[in-house]
C-alpha cells in the first residue's frame, strides 16, 4: 500500500464513507465470525444485519478476559480471524489504567494510511 495520499483520495473517501464503512464491516465479519468471542453471537455467520442485532456495544472490561488469554499464549483465533502479531498498550488516559489492545500488520498498514490521510488535512 502507498502512503501518498491525494486530496482525490479523500474525496473518495468522504464521498463514499457508508459504503466504505459497510464494506469494512464485511471484511471484519468475514475475517473473525468463526473466532471465539463471536462464535455466540454470529455461529459462524458474516451477516452484517445478524450481527447489528446479536452482538452487543461491551466495554474495554467484556473482552479484556480474551485479551489476556491471547496475551498468555492461547491462540490468536480466541479473538481474531488473523494472527496477531503484537500488542500495544494505551496512553493510560482513560482513568489513568492502561489498557492492552492486540493488533496485526494490516492495523499497522491502515494506521500508517490514516497518518498519511490526517497529514494531507493538516497540510491543506
Amino acid at each position: 500500500m502507498s502512503l501518498s495520499v491525494e486530496l482525490k483520495d479523500l474525496e473518495v473517501l468522504t464521498t463514499n464513507a457508508k459504503q466504505i464503512q459497510d464494506d469494512v464491516l464485511e471484511e471484519i465479519l468475514t475475517l473473525n465470525a468463526n473466532t471465539e468471542y463471536l462464535q455466540r453471537f454470529l455461529d459462524g455467520s458474516s451477516d452484517k444485519e445478524l450481527f447489528k442485532k446479536n452482538v452487543p456495544v461491551v466495554s474495554y472490561d467484556d473482552v479484556k478476559p480474551y485479551i489476556e488469554r491471547v496475551a498468555n499464549g492461547e491462540p490468536s483465533d480466541v479473538i481474531s480471524g488473523g494472527p496477531i502479531t503484537r500488542f500495544v498498550q494505551s496512553t493510560g488516559t482513560s482513568g489513568g489504567i492502561h489498557k492492552i489492545f492486540p493488533v496485526n500488520d494490516k492495523y499497522i498498514e491502515k494506521l500508517g494510511y490514516l497518518v498519511a490521510v490526517s497529514s494531507l488535512i493538516t497540510s491543506k
